[in-house]
């Protein structure tokens, strides 16, 4: 018999969708104090919808729940980071691949994609490009492969947040939301899954490298240097010339 899941009283919902946004938006940041007496205060509730809508954040992985320092939204690093892609690298393009061979519309996806192209703001953005990812692996065939998607989803978010909050991308992500879509829409499984490998692993490698790929960026940098030559007057381009550079 299949258990049926407790439904969430609406008053917590109310503050666990508002916190969750505020977290995944940057308004709340990775380390900061999330003390019940204050949130209450905020949203016009009981301590109570408060408690019970920061342990279920604490489920999902966006806050931590301490003894010692109470809770406090979750900090990202390069572990957790590469933790929560690489869940999202061995899933996620394979559910793509199966959602475009069953011949599933995405018209979901390309509604979520243009709503992150119109966006005004970071948070508009954020959001939009999460319903576009939801909205290609959702349809896959398997809902247990969904729910464990959605499982990492919002962990996903904070890593990206934190990520654009140091450099923004929106530009370079969006062009290649289009081409995955672009390749999904022609019906090309495999090209579409390998794009979304792509996009999902290059990610991840520029915000939080490796120490070898930090090393190896490290020496790169300092190769184009040392190939300019010296500074100063021996080394220096003369000024005519670059002018026409």
């Amino acid at each position: 018999m299949t258990s049926v899941p407790t439904p969430i009283p609406s008053r917590t919902q109310f503050v666990l969708d508002a916190i969750k946004h505020r977290i995944l938006t940057g308004q709340l940041t990775p380390g900061q104090a999330l003390v019940e007496t204050e949130l209450a205060a905020q949203f016009g509730v009981s301590k109570t919808p408060v408690r019970e809508a920061l342990k279920t954040l604490a489920g999902t992985g966006l806050v931590v729940m301490s003894q010692y320092k109470g809770v406090t939204v979750r900090r990202v690093d390069a572990d957790m980071a590469r933790e929560v892609y690489d869940v999202r690298l061995l899933l996620e393009p394979e559910a793509l691949r199966r959602a475009v061979g069953r011949g599933v519309s995405l018209e979901d996806a390309r509604d979520a994609l243009t709503r992150a192209d119109a966006a005004t703001d970071t948070a508009e953005r954020s959001l939009a490009n999460r319903e576009f990812h939801r909205a290609l692996y959702l349809p896959c065939g398997n809902p247990l492969l969904g729910r464990m998607l959605d499982e990492v989803r919002d962990q996903a978010a904070l890593v990206s947040a934190v990520a654009w909050a140091a450099d923004p991308s929106w530009e370079r992500e969006a062009a290649e939301h289009r081409e995955i879509l672009r390749l999904a829409l022609d019906g090309d499984a495999d090209g579409a899954a390998l794009a979304l490998h792509a996009h999902i692993s290059s990610f991840v490698q520029r915000a939080f490298p490796s120490t070898t790929e930090a090393a190896e960026a490290a020496e790169a940098a300092e190769a184009a240097g040392n190939a300019k030559g010296p500074e100063g007057p021996e080394g220096a381009v003369p000024h005519a010339e670059k002018g026409h550079r």
